[in-house]
């Protein structure tokens, strides 16, 4: 069961790593194209939350994050239990968490750097990190487990 943690400790580590690199080698606003003009590094600096939104509120998002960890941690110990897929997908969203928490406690803001366009649509993705994403993915995989579980519920009580 603890081996799961290993997931969140690897994400954790990745996402700081990536932001050390950004913050120690790019200025800030510098733009590096990977896949011009899909795929771009861009340091960016957020002290909002998703997409910038109450910026500034550094207080209510670690009281958030603080509340959320252990609402993770508690489903992982008492609702995920045999559950591998709903324990992977709840240490993912820690690690997501741990990683823009510890970005908001020393740095006082979170440091961005993936810039994504989706040509097609003309659309300018909101620049995000690697806690960014594992968040985004942990959520997509903790709904299709519980739309799975669901399911499931509904075919045996029938």
């Amino acid at each position: 069961m603890y081996i799961y943690y290993l997931v969140a400790v690897i994400i954790v580590a990745l996402d700081q790593w990536t932001k050390w690199l950004v913050v120690n080698n790019m200025e800030l606003g510098e733009r590096i194209p990977l896949l011009d003009p899909t795929f771009a590094l861009l340091s960016h600096r957020n002290r909002g939350a998703a997409w910038g939104m109450l910026e500034g509120q550094i207080w209510l998002f670690s009281i958030v994050t603080v509340i959320v960890i252990a609402g993770i941690l508690y489903y992982f110990h008492k609702e995920a239990k045999g559950k591998p897929l709903f324990q992977l997908s709840l240490m993912i969203l820690l690690g997501g968490a741990i990683g823009n928490f510890i970005d908001r406690l020393y740095l006082g803001e979170v440091v961005d750097f993936i810039d994504v366009l989706i040509p097609i649509i003309n659309y300018d993705f909101p620049i995000f990190n690697i806690a960014d994403a594992a968040l985004t993915i942990g959520v997509v995989m903790v709904m299709i487990v519980l739309f799975l579980e669901e399911k499931r519920e509904k075919k045996t009580g029938e």
